[in-house]
C-alpha cells in the first residue's frame, strides 16, 4: 500500500488497481440509483391501478346523472319511428337500464379480457374507434410537444441571456399575456389570418376536399392545428426556462466559469443550461394534462380525425363504453407523463429523490 501511495504521488496517475478501485464505488453508486428508480417505477405503477379503477368507475357514475337518454341518442331522430317494442328491445340489448355497478362490472370484465365493448355512439367495437383515431391524436401532440419544447428552449434561453433587453421584454410579455388565451381562442384567429384572410394554410381535416391523405396532405393540413396547440402550451415552459436559467447564470460553479475567462456563449450553454434544464424536465411531464385537454379543443375546432370529437360524441350519447376508455386512455397518458418526467430527472441529477 505504501509503494502504491509513493508511485501514485510520484507519477501523479493512479495505477490500475487504484484506479478500479476508485471506480468500483461509482458502479456500486450507480447499481443502487437504477434500482431505486426501478423501485419508483414500480410504486409509480401500483399506485396506478387504483387510480384507473377510480376515474373509470366515476365515468359511469356521473353519466349515470346524465339528463340524456343513451337510446334516444342510439337511435337521433329515427326514435319517432321506432315502435315501442324496439325501443324497450334496444335497451334491453344495451343495458342501459341495469344499475351503473352492473354496468360498470360488464365493461371492467369485457376490458380485462381485452374487449372494451361496443361504441353506442359509433355502433362498432370501441378497441376500433380508438384504433382508428388514436394516431392521429399521437402525431397532433407529438409534433406540438416539438414545437413547445423548442420554443421554450429557443425564447426562454434567448431572453435570459439578453435579459432586460427589447428580446427579453417582448418574451415575458407576449409569455404573461398567452397564459390566458384558451388553445381554441387561438385556433380560431389563426384560421382567421392564415387561412382565411391570407390563404396559406387549410382550414380543417386530414386533405383537401376529394383528396387522398397523402403525407403532403397531412403534412400540411398539421401546420396549423399543431402550431396552435404548441403556442399554446408553450407560455408556462418559456418563462420556465428563462427564470431557471436566470437562476443558474448566479450560481457559482457558472461564476468560476467566468472568472476562468470562459466565452459567454460557453458559459451559458455549456456550464447554466443543463443546470436550469433538469426542473424543465419535470415541468413537461406536469403539463401533459394541459396538453390532452387542449388537445381536445384544437382537434375539435380543426376538425382533426382524433380521439376528441370521439370523446364529444360519446358525452353527448351517453356512450358509456366508449367514455370510460377514452378517459381511461387520457389518465394513462398523464400518468405515464409524469413518470417519464421523474425517471428523466432522477437519471439526470442523482440528488432528486426517488421515494415518492
Amino acid at each position: 500500500m505504501g509503494a502504491q501511495a509513493m508511485t501514485e504521488g510520484a507519477t501523479g496517475r493512479a495505477t490500475p488497481a487504484a484506479a478500479r478501485g476508485r471506480r468500483g464505488p461509482s458502479r456500486a453508486a450507480g447499481r443502487s440509483r437504477a434500482r431505486a428508480v426501478a423501485a419508483l417505477v414500480g410504486r409509480r405503477l401500483l399506485f396506478a391501478v387504483p387510480v384507473l379503477v377510480l376515474v373509470s368507475g366515476a365515468v359511469f357514475a356521473l353519466g349515470a346523472l346524465s339528463p340524456f337518454d343513451p337510446v334516444k341518442q342510439y337511435y337521433g331522430v329515427q326514435i319517432f319511428n321506432a315502435s315501442r317494442e324496439d325501443v324497450e328491445r334496444v335497451r334491453a340489448e344495451l343495458g342501459v337500464d341495469d344499475p351503473v355497478i352492473v354496468q360498470f362490472g360488464r365493461w371492467a370484465g369485457g376490458l380485462l379480457t381485452g374487449d372494451p365493448g361496443n361504441s353506442r355512439s359509433f355502433r362498432q367495437p370501441v378497441a376500433d374507434v380508438v384504433g382508428e383515431r388514436l394516431p392521429w391524436t399521437l402525431l397532433l401532440v407529438g409534433v406540438a410537444l416539438v414545437v413547445a419544447v423548442l420554443l421554450a428552449l429557443l425564447l426562454g434561453v434567448a431572453a435570459a441571456w439578453r435579459q432586460g433587453g427589447w428580446l427579453d421584454r417582448v418574451v415575458t410579455a407576449v409569455g404573461h399575456a398567452l397564459e390566458g388565451v384558451p388553445p381554441f381562442v387561438l385556433a380560431l384567429g389563426a384560421i382567421a389570418v392564415f387561412a382565411l384572410g391570407l390563404g396559406w394554410l387549410p382550414v380543417a381535416g386530414l386533405s383537401d376536399a376529394g383528396a387522398e391523405a397523402s403525407a403532403g396532405q397531412v403534412a400540411r393540413h398539421l401546420v396549423l392545428p399543431a402550431l396552435v396547440l404548441g403556442i399554446s402550451q408553450s407560455p408556462w415552459l418559456v418563462l420556465h426556462v428563462r427564470q431557471s436559467l436566470l437562476a443558474a447564470l448566479a450560481e457559482d460553479h457558472v461564476t468560476g466559469a467566468r472568472a476562468r475567462g470562459l466565452a459567454e456563449r460557453v458559459v451559458v450553454l455549456r456550464h447554466a443550461l443543463p443546470t436550469a434544464l433538469l426542473p424543465f424536465v419535470a415541468l413537461v411531464g406536469a403539463r401533459v394534462p394541459e396538453l390532452v385537454t387542449g388537445a381536445v379543443l384544437v382537434e375539435e375546432v380543426f376538425s382533426w380525425p382524433g380521439v376528441a370529437s370521439a370523446v364529444v360524441k360519446a358525452a353527448l350519447a351517453v356512450d358509456f363504453p366508449l367514455l370510460a376508455a377514452l378517459t381511461l386512455l387520457a389518465t394513462v397518458a398523464v400518468l405515464l407523463g409524469s413518470l417519464l418526467a421523474d425517471v428523466a430527472s432522477a437519471l439526470l441529477d442523482p440528488r432528486v429523490a426517488t421515494d415518492g
